[in-house]
């Protein structure tokens, strides 16, 4: 949940059960049960881990575990350097707090044995912009994506001579 250097958007929305997180970057939605239930089975591991959250007053308290020795920490899951990874001990417990309309702190504290000698903490404000999530994709060789802008820019000239056209 730190954020990268692009593509860093997060759409956050719940149902009576669930939050979900979606993040921009690879479109991927983390979804969240707070609904009670317990951990999935210490045999099965994801890449993201099992998440369960429950609310604390204001804070929504976000415990995940069941990790993989391949979830990465440091960089894309393409590296191949075994440094990046956890190790199934990953533990990572997080805090939302809504601080105004505008305005979520995010805190976490990351607990790996097999990769650091003790826990460590970070926090990071989030701010609500308004604006859609855009798929991630690359653009190279995407012919058509000139044709799409240019008849894009046509219609808003059009728009424009329209607004600005005497009336009869």
């Amino acid at each position: 949940m730190i954020n990268s250097t692009y593509n860093a958007n997060l759409q956050i929305f719940e149902n009576d059960t669930t939050l979900v997180i979606l993040h921009e970057m690879i479109h991927s939605a983390r979804m969240i049960p707070f609904d009670g239930r317990p951990h999935l089975s210490e045999s099965v591991r994801q890449l993201d881990g099992d998440s369960r959250g429950h609310w604390e007053g204001d804070t929504l308290l976000v415990d995940t575990t069941n990790f993989t020795n391949k979830t990465p920490f440091r960089g894309p899951p393409a590296y191949t350097r075994q440094d990046i990874f956890s190790s199934k001990e990953m533990h990572v417990v997080e805090r939302f707090t809504r601080v105004d309309a505008e305005t979520i702190v995010y805190r976490f504290t990351v607990e790996d044995p097999g990769t650091w000698s003790k826990p460590w903490s970070g926090e990071v404000l989030m701010k609500r912009f308004e604006g859609p999530i855009f798929e991630y994709a690359c653009h190279e060789g995407n012919y058509g994506l000139a044709h799409i802008l240019e008849g894009a820019r046509a219609k808003e000239r059009a728009v424009e001579a329209a607004a600005t056209k005497p009336a009869p």
